[in-house]
This record gives structure tokens, sequence and C-alpha cells, in this order.
């Protein structure tokens, strides 16, 4: 063997020492990596959360066809004790994903029918007379329950609307002077249709900032609409309340806010957020910015994304997947945008790239 073979040879011994030091290496971090993963995920169970959360939604999908973000955005809602507006056209399963929905959380459901002549007693309740006891009883309206569907909420007036802010934000009524407090879980879904505006009464800025989200339903697709109609036809005559499945039970969801409430949230988070919601305060496309309460929502519904993802800490990315449901019904386009045909969506999205990204 010659000199240039033998350092050849010994150029692939090395080579391939390097190689297996470099397969060793990566063997170890990725071992400990893992070793790491499993102990920082030991740190909050999340795994049943993660798994009820899907339960949910596959049971739910099994009978609706698409809608997964605003199947996602109800059980999101849900676990950070919030509401929601549902604005859609009508006929797109609004009313029956949210009666399903309650269902599969094991909790009593009633619906109201917004109506132009409707009274704020006949949403909260009303005192009685009791000849027996020659005294007034209060006797519990509709909105007494755990997840409560107000259909169409702007056809009601201003009075029955506002009727709605103490139940939404206390969780209480107030009536003759008592105090009746609502039993936990408690949440409101309302819904509107965009397209009617006879009869209707716009919900002040002020109603809607007690809405966690805004979720925009649109048509389904070809292909969904297909699959609706397969699903119906296979179904024949069997209601979908009757197939849904219980599978969470309220003890359980109380238990999951628990732990969100424990999930971690850095310095730097704080941070973005107020950079994006001051900065709507003070962009040029809006008349109205977003409040403090928008801030705490999007911090809380942040938790909830990484909790459902398994991860007891927050990302960027989660805050970003937070910000057009709950922004687009809190802040207002200038006149002249909204003529131009923008929506609130596009002025969040431009907001987020103008604020730097925390590392």
């Amino acid at each position: 063997m010659d000199k240039s073979q033998d350092n050849t040879s010994n150029q692939h011994l090395n080579n391939s020492d390097d190689d297996q030091l470099s397969t060793s290496q990566n063997h170890n971090q990725e071992v400990e990596a893992n070793e790491s993963s499993t102990d920082f995920e030991s740190r909050i169970p999340l795994d049943q959360l993660k798994q009820s959360v899907q339960d949910i939604k596959t049971e739910l999908q099994n009978l609706i066809v698409g809608q997964h973000d605003f199947i996602e955005l109800l059980i999101v809602s849900l676990l950070a004790n919030g509401h929601v507006l549902i604005e859609g056209v009508p006929g797109i399963a609004k009313t029956i994903t949210s009666k399903l929905f309650a269902k599969t959380i094991s909790t009593r459901f009633n619906r109201i029918q917004f109506t132009p002549d409707l009274m704020p007693s006949d949403v909260l309740g009303t005192s009685i007379y009791n000849k027996a006891s020659q005294s007034f009883e209060f006797k519990k309206g509709p909105i007494f329950s755990n997840i409560v569907l107000i259909d169409e909420i702007n056809r009601a007036p201003a009075k029955t609307q506002s009727a709605l802010f103490e139940v939404m934000e206390e969780y209480q009524i107030t009536m003759d002077g008592r105090q009746h407090n609502f039993e936990q879980p408690f949440m409101v879904i309302a819904t509107q249709n965009p397209i009617e505006q006879e009869g209707t009464y716009a919900l002040p800025e002020a109603q809607l900032d007690r809405f966690l989200f805004k979720i925009k339903i649109t048509y389904p697709n070809l292909e969904e609409e297909k699959e609706v109609l397969k699903l119906h036809h296979l179904r024949k005559a069997q209601s979908a309340i009757d197939i849904i499945k219980e599978v969470l039970k309220p003890n359980d969801l109380l238990g999951y806010r628990d732990l969100i409430n424990n999930i971690i949230f850095e310095d730097k988070l704080f941070d973005y957020i107020a950079q994006i919601i001051n900065e709507t305060r003070q962009h040029p496309h809006l008349s109205l910015g977003a409040s403090p309460r928008a801030s705490l929502a999007i911090m809380k519904v942040s938790k909830v994304f990484a909790a459902i993802q398994g991860r007891d800490f927050v990302t960027p990315d989660d805050i970003k997947q937070a910000l057009n449901p709950v922004l687009n019904h809190r802040i207002v386009l200038t006149p002249e945008k909204e003529m131009e045909g923008l929506q609130t969506e596009d002025v969040v999205d431009m907001i987020v790239k103008s604020v730097e990204i925390p590392r």
C-alpha cells in the first residue's frame, strides 16, 4: 500500500469515527430531549384534557360536516369561561351544533328565540305572588341553564339585550334586591344573521365586548354539501340529539379550567399582547380600538390553545391564533375603509406583521 492509499484509509477511518461520534451525540441529544420532554409534560397533567377535547370534536364531527374551526372555538370558549357570538346565514347548523355541543358535556341546554316584543322578564324570570305563603316567589326564566342559545339576539330591543349584561359578566342576576347565582358551567351562545336588516337592533359595542369570540360561519363547499346530504340520508328519521354521546362531565370541565390557570405565560408575551392591543388604538384604519378586556381575553384563550395541544406554556403562535376571533367584533373600521371593503381581519393581520414577535 502506498502512502496516499494509507492516508486515504486513515481519512475514511477518521470520518467513520466522526460519523459514529456525531451519531452518538445526536442520539444522546434525542434521548435528553425526550427525557426533558417527558419531564416537561409531567409538570401539568394535560393528557386527559387534550383527550377530552379530541373526543368532543370527534363526536360532533360525526354529525356536523365541516365547521371544524367553529367546533374548536366553542370548546375553547367553554374552557376559557367565555361566551360566543355566531354570525352566519340561516340554515348552516348554528343551532343544532350548539345543542349537540351541550349534550357532549352532559349539561342542561335552553334555547331562547329573541323577538321584538320580548321583555327582560321573559328571559331572566319574574316574581309571582304566592297566596299560600302571602309572599312573592321568584320564578326563574330560561336563562337559568348551563348552555343557553339565544337565537337572533339582534331581533330584541336594547332593553332586553341589556338584561344580559349582568348575566354574562358576573354570572348572576339581581331581582327585587336578591342575588341569584348561576350554576357553572354557564355559557351564552348567541346567533345573528348578517343579511337581515329589517326588524333588527344592532348590538352596541359595550355588549359585543362581553362576548369572548365572534365566530363567522360561511356556506359549506361543494364536497361538504354532498356529505351533508349523504349523512342525512343514512341517518333516516333518527334525530341527531339521540345519536350524540356524552363524553365529558361538568366536574371534569371545571377541573380542566383550574389546570389552564396554571399554564406558564412569560413576561415577553405580556409585552407582545400589549403592543398589539395598543396598535389597534392608534391604527389609521380603525375608529375604535380594543379594550383591556380584549387583552385579558387573548391571554386566557392563548392558554387554552396551549393546553389543548398538551403544552403547559404559551407561544406567540397561540396568541396569534386567538387574535381574529377575539378582536373582530371589538375593533371598528373607519367609514372610508369599510366602504372600500376592508375587513377587521385584514387590519389585525397588518398589526401582527408590524409588531416584532418575541423570541
